[in-house]
């Protein structure tokens, strides 16, 4: 039986819709960041042709990444050059930087279209689930199934803490390093009981208190979608031609406030001496 890698299915899923869509195409060049053989069968499936694949673990080669090309980058600080690439993608990785958030933004930056992130969502269940020990806080599993030596955060093997997002979070992320017009991001939610990870502890319990829970969870992810472990988002960077806020123009290809709006709808009081 073919190994089928961890968020397959959901990757899959979230960009086929996105072509559906049209907000990706696949003749798009595509930069894929902490990346790897997930992110090569994804890809290749759908038909991408334009791809690079770039990751801080050194272990990968070209061979096993083709037809795509291979680099070796750190996720938070990309050498590549604003707008470089139509897409760029990231699949389970930003958790395993020091900080996501500078990740995402670089993701942001290079990216001339859009930023994907497939990431786990930071709902009520997910916290009842680090609760119970059924979820990991820090990435252990990774560690120790890498043999102590690769896995953690920045790939050392010091585990990671698992980051686990909300929209809302993501919504100020991208306001504060891009306040020149308002963020367009579409949202995804999955669900996968983390089966695998909890087979690979020598206590039961969080196994059993998984097999036991999954008919509630199934229903209460039924009814509140985005409960679930899986999340991911797109986000659109903006025209800044028509996109711009209304206090916002552009003069000789730069942003400046613009002062006539202000004037229209804004009385501005004396200063004071």
């Amino acid at each position: 039986m073919e190994y089928i890698p961890p968020y397959y299915d959901f990757y899959l899923r979230t960009l086929r819709d996105l072509l559906a869509k049209g907000i990706v195409s696949r003749q798009m060049s595509v930069l894929v960041v902490c990346g790897g053989e997930t992110d090569r069968k994804v890809l290749q499936a759908l038909g991408f042709t334009d791809v690079t694949i770039t990751n801080l673990d050194t272990r990968w080669t070209e061979e096993e990444l083709a037809p795509y090309r291979w680099v070796v980058q750190d996720a938070e600080s990309l050498t590549y050059s604003d707008n470089a690439f139509d897409v760029v993608v990231v699949c389970a990785g930003l958790h395993h930087c020091h900080s996501p958030h500078r990740a995402l933004l670089e993701m942001f930056r290079v990216a001339k279209h859009c930023a994907l992130a497939l990431e786990a969502r930071d709902s009520i269940l997910s916290r009842v689930a680090e609760r119970l020990k059924v979820a990991d806080e820090y990435e252990l599993t990774a560690v120790i199934s890498d043999e102590y030596l690769h896995g953690g955060v920045k790939n050392t093997p010091i585990p990671n803490y698992v980051y686990r997002w909300t929209e809302r979070e993501v919504s100020k992320t991208i306001a504060s390093y891009y306040p020149s017009a308002p963020p367009q991001i579409f949202w995804y939610h999955g669900f996968a009981p983390p089966v695998g990870l909890l087979k690979g502890r020598k206590n039961p319990m969080g196994l059993l208190v998984m097999y036991c829970a999954y008919p509630i969870l199934w229903l209460l992810i039924r009814i509140f979608k985005s409960q679930g472990n899986l999340f991911a988002f797109v986000v659109i960077k903006p025209d800044l031609v028509t996109g711009l806020f209304p206090w916002l123009v552009l003069k000789d290809g730069a942003m400046a406030f613009n002062s006539e709006w202000a004037e229209k709808n804004f009385t501005r009081g004396k200063k004071v001496a």
